[in-house]
């Protein structure tokens, strides 16, 4: 008690100097144009897809919007299988999230244990698939044999997991978990399947967090296997629907012949590409604050620690 005191009255007589008082102005600075710099591309795309066709093409959008108006929104939403589009990645998603949560937790959680037999051998098999794989054709004729082309398996079960992110978890279990709570629990009697769910998983509470928003953000931008695997468009991810429609506006352009009404519809292609990248991210940007405060002690303590 007298050393903490003692400790906190010497944080008392410390003095900031003009040194001090300089360094601090020049990181202040420096982090506010920072700031500027990476949050004004956010604030124009957000300013730009409520703005006017003409106002985005002619470059009038800077700041704030100009001739306010919802037309780009509008014209997303006429598409006929653009909400059952958005549907479908919520479901792709949450699916594919759960699948690859689960199936990452159970393989991280052996691998994490000093007893397991061969445990080096078995992350030398996992790390290897990081750098050789089968290739884009062998997956597609596995997944057609496998009759999952155009269904939700053909975009879940391929790559359930990813080996960074279990890499990650493993060395959070390994070193953020003390070990003699194993040991306490199994003196207690407790199994090793109490001590997963009732110890191990809520302590793992942060890196969960974070290798759940990982996957998350991994499956709701999933494109290309969508592109590859699927062919039924009421089976389409958000992403290839939002796909269609910039290349309809963009097709319907090049077909007009008129000047003056193939300029309107090239202005609504240009305002498209904004509503489009706000329509795309909304959910992600909604999700990111409610685990950003696990990223700390989730993300970093498993890459530091090897």
């Amino acid at each position: 008690m007298e050393q903490a005191v003692a400790i906190d009255k010497r944080r008392n007589n410390i003095q900031v100097t003009k040194g001090d008082r300089f360094y601090y102005m020049v990181v202040g600075l420096l982090l506010t144009l920072l700031l500027i710099v990476l949050i004004y591309p956010i604030i124009y795309i957000v300013s730009a897809s409520f703005s006017s066709a003409n106002a985005v093409t002619s470059g009038k959008v800077l700041l704030w919007p100009v001739d306010p108006g919802l037309d780009g929104y509008r014209a997303v939403f006429k598409h006929s299988l653009f909400f059952r589009s958005f549907e479908n990645s919520f479901v792709y998603t949450l699916i594919g999230t759960l699948l690859n949560l689960s199936m990452t937790i159970i393989a991280a959680y052996p691998l994490s244990r000093r007893d397991m037999p061969f445990k080096g051998l078995i992350m030398f098999l996992f790390t290897f698939t990081m750098i050789f794989s089968g290739g884009m054709i062998p997956d597609y004729i596995l997944l057609k044999d496998l009759s999952m082309i155009d269904t939700i398996w053909a975009l879940a079960l391929p790559g359930s997991i990813n080996v960074v992110y279990l890499i990650i978890m493993r060395t959070f279990m390994m070193h953020s978990v003390p070990s003699e709570l194993l040991e306490a629990s199994q003196i207690d009697g407790c199994s090793d399947t109490k001590y997963f769910f009732r110890i191990l998983l809520p302590l793992s509470g942060p890196v969960i967090a974070v290798v759940t928003l990982y996957y998350a953000v991994g499956h709701w931008n999933n494109y290309f296997h969508a592109l590859l695997y699927m062919y039924t468009p009421e089976k389409f991810p958000l992403q290839l629907i939002l796909r269609e429609i910039l290349i309809a506006n963009t097709m319907e352009t090049n077909m007009v012949s008129d000047p003056s009404l193939a300029e309107a519809q090239q202005s609504l292609a240009d305002l498209l590409k904004y509503s489009l990248i706000i329509l795309s991210s909304a959910p992600l940007l909604i999700l990111s604050p409610f685990v950003k405060r696990f990223f700390a002690k989730g993300a970093m303590i498993g890459a530091i620690k090897g």
